[in-house]
């Protein structure tokens, strides 16, 4: 029961953090709960399906299909939250005017839910596949059906309160600075997709090691802790990294950041820039 209540612990944390985050950064937007429920759903199905088709999976591109998946996964993840950070950096200062001026009326259709939900879909996805794979791996192994169960149900409830807890942590912060909050801990959770991704690309043996191990700061702070596993999902900390996944780290957060930089800076470049209102005259 206690094995099954941490690995259900630590996966239903790093969807949750992501719901979370993406709950947070949709603050006011009419409908968010439809389409962020909708991911939900999709995801835990996916889950379920992807669960039952793993050893199809398993054996695509000479067994190598899981990590293929897996890495896959995550570059779409990766996809979805740049966008809705790159269009953030042209249209969050007017959605938190708007925000401050009409309450927390604003149109389903003005931020990009679509990309936030397939995120979250891709989340579940992904962890939720693999607490059905370990799960029905522990069955498997003699665990009793109560024991799994019960192991599960407290994982939930316990990866859920962290994400509640996170939730309204968020929401404390002051609406002038929470897009700025909100739109850095998107940044920093897509780059730390990409470092998982290039890990199992490297896996895989699509990618390069470059260094098996850059450094072991296990001794610090433990991935298999609450801390670790917080880290891990927020920021993509990773206590022994290869050389591939921090370049991936870097490259992924570099590239969302200089888009946000050069898409706010023109969006403001062209709003500063004069209106010649200048009457035409024909010439006689």
């Amino acid at each position: 029961m206690l094995g099954s209540s941490i690995i259900v612990f630590r996966e239903v944390l790093e969807a949750a953090l992501i719901v979370t985050i993406v709950l947070a950064a949709t603050r006011g937007v009419r409908l968010r709960g439809f389409w962020v429920g909708g991911g939900l759903v999709a995801g835990i199905l996916g889950a379920v399906l992807v669960a039952f088709s793993t050893d199809a999976i398993s054996s695509m591109m000479e067994g190598l299909g899981q990590e293929i998946f897996n890495a896959a996964v995550l570059v779409a993840a990766v996809l979805m939250l740049a966008w809705h950070n790159i269009w953030m950096s042209a249209h969050g200062r007017e959605l938190a005017t708007r925000m401050k001026s009409i309450g927390l009326g604003v149109g389903a259709g003005e931020l990009p839910m679509f990309a936030l939900t397939s995120a979250v879909t891709l989340a579940v996805l992904r962890e939720g596949s693999e607490v059905v794979l370990f799960l029905n791996g522990m069955a498997m192994s003699g665990e009793s059906t109560a024991a799994l169960i019960g192991g599960a149900a407290l994982g939930v409830a316990g990866g859920g309160a962290v994400g509640v807890a996170m939730y309204f942590g968020l929401l404390r912060v002051p609406l002038r600075y929470f897009f700025q909050v909100t739109g850095w801990m998107i940044l920093l959770l897509a780059a730390g997709l990409g470092a998982s991704a290039a890990g199992f690309l490297e896996q895989a043996g699509v990618l390069p090691a470059l260094d098996p191990m850059l450094w072991d700061s296990s001794w610090l702070l433990s991935e298999r802790s609450l801390a670790g596993q917080l880290a891990h999902t927020l920021v993509g900390y990773q206590a022994r990294p290869s050389g591939i996944a921090v370049f991936a780290w870097i490259l992924t957060f570099g590239t969302i950041l200089v888009l946000m930089k050069t898409i706010s800076t023109g969006k403001a470049n062209r709003a500063a820039r004069p209106v010649d209102d200048t009457p035409v005259t024909e010439n006689s």
